[in-house]
């Protein structure tokens, strides 16, 4: 049974339905009232008490959260000098603590059936800074340390924990009105210089970004662990 957070639209519906397409049993999850999972959680996970309930949905209904997929998250542009406290704390809650709660609330029955695997959708932006999205940027890197250490802490209890890094990609987030393209000037051009900025030469397709997290979630990433996948388009090298 694979758990999907922020899966009613861009790389979280395209994780789900990628897993369906795998065979997988999936239980969707949004803020949105309807989703593809064979369940679907609605409810806003920065919330008090809202990831534990979706948790606990899923164990009422089917028994056990074999996978779990972080996808929740998002940002605007704003320049570092410019990102109050308000908002600082804002993207905390949103791009790390629902991670961090909704694993919490899994890692128990996990444990008990010493098996698991969880995917964290972080960010190339947690490599390498982005100047406009410094809050985002920061918070998608300590998601990637706490990867690591839960990957560290409970490998022995047969819980894997990885995460993606994705760059820019064709989601609602880049294309839609007033997204992150239309608030950096022109939307048409804004989107071409951002895809030339990839070695390889464009956005990522959301499809693209979940073959690599339903791999890792899968039994074909059995001895995979503690890693940061970037699914950049060559965005941040490999520094050796």
């Amino acid at each position: 049974m694979c758990v999907v957070t922020g899966s009613t639209g861009g790389i979280g519906l395209a994780v789900a339905r990628e897993l369906l397409a795998e065979g997988a049993h999936v239980v969707s999850s949004g803020r949105r009232s309807e989703g593809p999972g064979e369940l679907h959680v609605a409810g806003d996970l920065t919330e008090e008490g809202e990831p534990e309930r979706l948790v606990a949905a899923v164990e009422e209904r089917f028994g056990r959260v074999d996978c779990l997929v972080n996808n929740v998250g998002g940002t605007g542009i704003r320049a570092l000098e410019a990102v109050t406290d308000a908002q600082w704390q804002a993207s905390f809650e949103l791009n790390l603590m629902t991670a961090v709660r909704t694993t919490r609330a899994a890692l128990e029955g996990m444990r008990a059936r010493r098996s698991g695997s969880i995917v964290n959708v972080s960010s190339t932006a947690a490599k390498r800074p982005s100047s406009g999205m410094p809050d985002y940027s920061v918070m998608k890197a300590a998601l990637l340390s706490y990867s690591r250490l839960v990957a560290d802490l409970y490998a022995r209890d047969g819980i894997r924990c990885n995460a993606v890094t994705p760059g820019p990609t064709a989601t609602e987030a880049w294309l839609g009105a007033g997204g992150l393209a239309e608030q950096q000037g022109d939307r048409d051009e804004v989107l071409a210089k951002v895809g030339a900025g990839r070695p390889l030469g464009r956005l990522a397709e959301p499809q693209e970004i979940a073959a690599v997290v339903v791999f890792l979630a899968s039994d074909r990433a059995s001895y995979v662990t503690g890693a940061a996948w970037s699914a950049d388009g060559g965005t941040v090298p490999i520094i050796i």
